[in-house]
């Protein structure tokens, strides 16, 4: 049996091979987006530093008609106006989460490091007969259909973007209406690790693949050669970083590729799932375990875990990350005073033989299954009607023992 949900905005992502022409037009929309997202941030710092005024995406739309009609901007009436009018609204959007606090102070856009894409909407594209043309472009792109998109599906929204291995993209948004088979189990506790990806509250470990260490000496070649290469030869310095992008890259998409299957398997078979809430930046601050950990993308796992959740109709449940979840006794609830890392088995005064991960996954697995049955503390955000994403879930409080401190597990 399988269970079909609302419709949710899902984006399909696709490779694609544009002609000469087309790649020097998507080049020049890149640099035009970047100018004019600088332009927009520079005027409205001085806004607000100078004369203490908020600028909103209205004002800076006019700005970007009076700019287009100077001699020294003019280039930019040469591109689509689209991608320009998008970037201010995503501009906007920026400083809106910094008055939130949600966000920090936009940054201006290098032209090395930062991403190259250009978004469109509607009015900057054509979508007929299963071919995509963007506007100011003569033909189609060349997109490589590795899945179909959804029947009947048209895309409101087009994001095209050229990764630092050269690699070109194109991302449409579409509405869909997702199919899950019907939960196999009701309930799953996870503990991440490095050496187990992740561990299970049914004893299940996973292995940490490790996909940045296995290409570690092929990273380490390329930069190398990066590094010999003279700052003014442009061009044989430009292929050695092209080179040093196509190992990041290849890391990036085994790392994303193994992280999507886990996930869905998990949101398959379960109806809940239970995680630590890790704040994995400051565990970054750790210089022996920081590569390991950013190998390990917890983060990037917890962001799957919970659109897919809500894609199919799933809860996600956070633990407090101060519950002491490999300390305390899952058959007796016995608090040790004292675990270090390298302890990886325990056996508890009720005679409990404990693996460290397990019986922490175990105990993840109670504190958030102990909140949603009683009713206690706060509850986790479900799929809303309409399919609407809710990435931030709320954060179970963990049970406290009284008179007894509440050290990290």
């Amino acid at each position: 049996m399988s269970v079909t949900t609302n419709h949710v905005k899902r984006a399909f992502k696709y490779r694609f091979h544009p002609t000469d022409a087309q790649a020097a037009e998507l080049s020049r929309t890149f640099g035009c987006v970047r100018k004019v997202y600088n332009l927009a941030l520079a005027a409205r710092t001085e806004a607000w530093t100078l004369r203490q005024e908020r600028v909103n995406y209205n004002a800076t739309s006019a700005l970007l008609t009076a700019w287009k009609k100077t001699g020294e901007l003019a280039y930019l009436g040469e591109v689509s106006s689209v991608p320009l009018q998008q970037t201010l609204r995503h501009l906007q959007g920026a400083f809106g989460n910094f008055w939130a606090k949600r966000a920090r102070y936009p940054t201006f856009k290098s032209r090395k490091k930062s991403r190259k894409s250009a978004e469109y909407t509607t009015s900057g594209f054509r979508f007929r007969d299963g071919q995509l043309t963007l506007a100011k472009m003569d033909r189609p792109l060349d997109i490589v259909w590795s899945r179909p998109l959804p029947e009947g599906a048209s895309p409101s929204t087009v994001t095209v973007s050229q990764d630092s291995a050269g690699r070109w993209f194109v991302s449409m948004l579409c509405d869909d209406r997702p199919t899950m088979p019907a939960p196999a189990s009701h309930a799953v506790g996870i503990d991440a690790g490095i050496t187990a990806l992740v561990t299970l509250s049914t004893g299940e470990k996973i292995t940490n693949p490790r996909h940045e260490r296995a290409d570690r000496e092929r990273l380490a070649k390329a930069q190398r050669e990066l590094s010999r290469k003279a700052k003014g030869d442009g061009t044989n310095r430009a292929k050695a970083r092209v080179k040093v992008g196509r190992v990041h890259a290849r890391i990036a998409d085994r790392r994303r590729d193994f992280l999507h299957k886990l996930t869905t398997r998990l949101v398959r078979e379960n109806q809940v799932v239970v995680i630590e809430d890790l704040t994995v930046r400051n565990m970054l601050k750790n210089r022996k375990l920081s590569r390991a950990i950013a190998d390990a993308s917890w983060t990037e796992m917890r962001s799957m875990l919970e659109y897919k959740a809500d894609w199919y109709g799933r809860e996600v449940i956070t633990v407090d990350r101060w519950f002491p979840s490999s300390k305390l006794c899952s058959a007796c609830g016995t608090l040790r005073s004292m675990m270090p890392l390298n302890v990886r088995e325990w056996t508890c005064g009720c005679g409990t033989t404990h693996d460290r991960d397990v019986n922490a996954a175990r105990n993840i697995l109670a504190a958030g299954l102990a909140v949603t049955a009683c009713g206690d503390g706060v509850r986790p955000q479900r799929s809303t009607p309409g399919g609407q994403s809710s990435m931030n879930q709320e954060v179970v409080p963990a049970p406290r023992t009284p008179g007894v401190s509440q050290p990290r597990g």
